[in-house]
């Protein structure tokens, strides 16, 4: 089976077989593609997957799962652009069902689209809290260092930050009893 989702940044899909992951892929969007409407975004993580994997699906049965429910009937339209009907003859070449997983059921595609990416391809990252601080010596100079607990999306990390950049930017950081001091 396949999980397959888009976003407005990307495309990304898992291969299952089992309830194991054998694979996971995903991809920035091509300039052209941040103007196709969303169920051809969709189709087009549905085709990244079949040709990405068709070593693995070609011959076989494989259910291939969305978030998008338009897609269910894809196969059956009769009204296609130029584009979506190169897809439908790729989609026709291998045995497989399009099949709507919704929602919070969709665990494995959703992340994806939860991810918050913004227009630059940036993302943002929330400083939680100081866990240490030291002072190096750099030839004359004492420079003060801090560690800082970073959150972004599902992911924490801690980078040492200088001290009176960090003071600047986040002073909350900074007021009694919120640092490791």
């Amino acid at each position: 089976m396949v999980y397959c989702d888009a976003s407005r940044v990307g495309l990304g899909c898992v291969l299952m077989q089992n309830g194991k992951v054998i694979a996971y892929a995903s991809r920035q969007l091509k300039v052209h593609e941040k103007n196709y409407p969303t169920h051809d975004l969709e189709l087009a993580a549905v085709v990244f997957a079949l040709k990405l994997w068709r070593h693995y699906l070609y011959g076989v049965h494989v259910d291939i799962f969305t978030d998008h429910k338009s897609l269910q009937y894809v196969l059956t339209q009769k009204e296609l652009n130029l584009r979506q009907r190169r897809w439908l003859e790729l989609l026709k070449a291998y045995d497989l069902s399009i099949l709507y997983h919704p929602g919070k059921a969709n665990v494995v595609a959703d992340s994806l689209s939860s991810v918050k990416i913004k227009d630059n391809l940036s993302y943002e990252e929330v400083p939680v809290q100081i866990l240490d601080r030291q002072v190096r010596r750099l030839r004359t100079k004492d420079v003060a260092s801090v560690k800082v607990l970073w959150r972004n999306q599902f992911v924490e990390e801690a980078t040492w930050e200088a001290e009176e950049d960090m003071k600047k930017r986040y002073p909350h950081l900074f007021e009694s009893g919120r640092n490791a001091d």
